[in-house]
């Protein structure tokens, strides 16, 4: 499971037809701070995320497995929404 931000919606009306139905979002994946790390991409929404939020996704199987589409070209899901998160930094510095 990774970190990350949703930035925007993608609609596609023509698309594999595994993917009908699916709510695809445009994810920025952070770090533990909260900043962007690498290139935003497409995943598939699983629990009715909105543009701002900080979510979680799972990547390969899992975000298949997620979205109950396990024959599905899907590669990414967004799993689950953060309310709140408290990182204890000093057990990091370690």
């Amino acid at each position: 499971m990774n970190l990350g931000r949703v930035i925007g919606t993608l609609v596609a009306t023509r698309k594999d037809d595994s993917l009908i139905g699916s709510k695809l979002m445009i994810t920025q994946p952070l770090d533990i701070d909260y900043n962007p790390v690498g290139d935003p991409f497409i995943a598939v929404d699983t629990v009715g995320a909105g543009i701002g939020e900080v979510i979680i996704y799972a990547e390969g199987t899992a975000s298949r497995n997620a979205a109950k589409k396990h024959e599905a070209a899907i590669d990414a899901a967004i799993i689950g929404i953060v309310d709140n998160m408290d990182v204890y930094k000093d057990v990091l510095e370690r």
